[in-house]
């Protein structure tokens, strides 16, 4: 697997407490049922606002490759039951557009906006810690090349201030688990 990250192609260094925040999702890891496992990522996905020039960013951009069909990819987005297994949290799915969805043990919710099998998902997505109808939108493109896929995310409209942190959650919580889940 191969990341490309933002347009800049910078990749930032790990805040100290970005840093301990990935060894606590490690280590949740191994107790992915237990409570203490969804309040440790819940107070993850809640880390200090961005600083500087990220700040005001309410868009990012990654480019990632994997060894496997754009099918075996959108089926694992889309299947509660194989979201579940590469996250090791609880997952429900309804995979229709307009369906409605929970992920990570209910700390991401949202709902399907247009789903074109084995080429594309946009959802309206937000973490549940989020004021109450602040979503934003998350498009995977699945781009085939040779026996590899490419998933171009494009996560747009989230609020000022959050961008250090999704940018950062993408490979621990999706492209990482991802990778390991279609080997």
């Amino acid at each position: 697997m191969s990341v490309r990250i933002n347009s800049a192609g910078l990749v930032p260094t790990p805040t100290r407490r970005q840093a301990i925040a990935s060894v606590v999702i490690a280590v949740g890891g191994l107790t992915a049922n237990s409570r203490v496992w969804g309040t440790a990522q819940q107070q993850s996905m809640k880390e200090a606002p961005s600083s500087g020039a990220n700040r005001s960013r309410t868009f990012l951009h990654q480019e990632v490759d994997f060894k496997a069909t754009p099918q075996r990819i959108y089926d694992a987005l889309l299947d509660a039951k194989q979201f579940a297994a590469l996250t090791g949290m609880s997952a429900e799915i309804d995979p229709k557009p307009g369906g409605a969805f929970s992920m990570f043990g209910g700390l991401i919710a949202g709902r399907n906006i247009e789903l074109i099998p084995n080429q594309r998902i946009v959802q309206a997505w937000r973490p549940t810690h989020w004021d109450p109808g602040v979503y934003c939108v998350v498009k995977f493109e699945l781009k085939p090349h040779g026996s590899e896929t490419t998933i171009i995310l494009d996560h747009t409209g989230f609020p000022e201030g959050d961008y250090d942190s999704l940018d950062s959650g993408w490979k621990p919580r999706y492209w990482d688990p991802l990778k390991k889940f279609l080997s």
